[in-house]
């Protein structure tokens, strides 16, 4: 049994790292921004006991020394899994709302376990396919995206929309993680995820059709008719299943040789008329538009062998995944 410290503990992808880790039998704490987010993790996850189960409250991540005290534990962590940061584009100011919580965040919780948690060996950060993938340069159809790529946007764009600034935010606080590795030299290791679109099922008392994951806001669309007329273009078309990218954490983690690596996390090319298809099969009644929403002519190249190599993942289908989805977003009334 290991004992983990996982940040945003209600969050789509972090709520599926923490039903694996506890099916693995590990001793887990999460910090939740609110006492309110911590009664639905309960209710989410009944009949799990405090020493495997418990719950720190970290209002707001962008504070500094926010997780100082936070990293101290008895019995003490051994891995630290970093998803607190936002993704939402409903935004006022890209500086506060996104940049300054995921860089701010991710450096807060480096240096906290720095300082006050030695027994940490390794940590795992959730960044995103955003900060691979270069915008400017659309599809590149002659490239072939890896880890080896970085958003080269700069801190002017990041400031001018809220799209910018999400790409910003996570390219800017993975460079700051590795940044904090090199110059700090700390006992610990860092490992990073970059997923792209991430689909699969939901905890149905963690979300409601209002507050989804951007990425299966396309799947609740499609079930709700909103696209009987027409299918969008636009997107990233790459994407991964969320128990998978879970895996992809934890594995991480156990993995020695993971350390010091970033994961490009994606098992493949998807298109809104493949996920229009399989929700189909499932719904016959729901109105999709005929036409559209097929895979572009030209696309950029993707390699994810890294992640296939060094963690094992074996990616689901995009069926299997609209099929475990569909049902839980009609749980909460898709």
């Amino acid at each position: 049994m290991t004992r983990i410290l996982l940040t945003g503990g209600s969050g789509f992808i972090a709520a599926h790292v923490l039903e694996a880790l506890l099916a693995q039998g590990h001793s887990v704490v999460t910090s939740v921004r609110s006492e309110t987010k911590a009664h639905m993790l309960r209710d989410t996850f009944p009949g799990v006991d405090k020493d495997k189960l418990d719950f720190v409250q970290v209002a707001d991540i962008a504070q500094e020394g926010a997780f100082d005290e936070v990293v101290k534990s008895d019995p003490p962590f051994e891995w630290v899994i970093h998803t607190a940061s936002p993704f939402h584009l409903n935004v006022r100011n890209p500086q506060k709302d996104l940049l300054d919580p995921a860089i701010i965040g991710t450096t807060g919780i480096l240096k906290a376990i720095k300082k006050n948690a030695p027994s940490v060996k390794r940590v795992v950060i959730t960044s995103s396919f955003a900060a691979i993938f270069s915008p400017q340069a659309a599809n590149r159809p002659e490239h072939t995206y890896s880890e080896k790529d970085w958003n080269p946007i700069t801190a002017e764009e990041a400031i001018q929309d809220p799209l910018s600034g999400y790409r910003a935010s996570k390219t800017f606080a993975e460079t700051a993680a590795w940044d904090f590795v090199e110059k700090e030299k700390p006992n610990f290791t860092v490992s990073t995820m970059n997923p792209p679109m991430v689909f699969g099922p939901i905890h149905p008392r963690l979300q409601t059709l209002d507050t989804l994951n951007t990425s299966n806001q396309r799947i609740r669309d499609l079930m709700m008719g909103k696209m009987a007329d027409e299918m969008p273009t636009g997107g990233v078309k790459i994407w991964v299943d969320v128990r998978d990218l879970a895996l992809a954490h934890i594995r991480a983690a156990e993995r020695p040789e993971a350390a010091g690596k970033r994961f490009f996390v994606t098992a493949g090319y998807y298109s809104y008329r493949e996920l229009a298809d399989a929700i189909h099969e499932l719904l016959p009644d729901v109105k999709i538009a005929a036409k559209g929403g097929e895979f572009p002519t030209e696309y950029f190249k993707y390699d994810n062998s890294q992640t296939t190599q060094v963690l094992g993942i074996n990616f689901r289908s995009l069926k299997d995944m609209v099929r475990d989805t569909v049902p839980t977003l009609t749980a909460i009334g898709a």
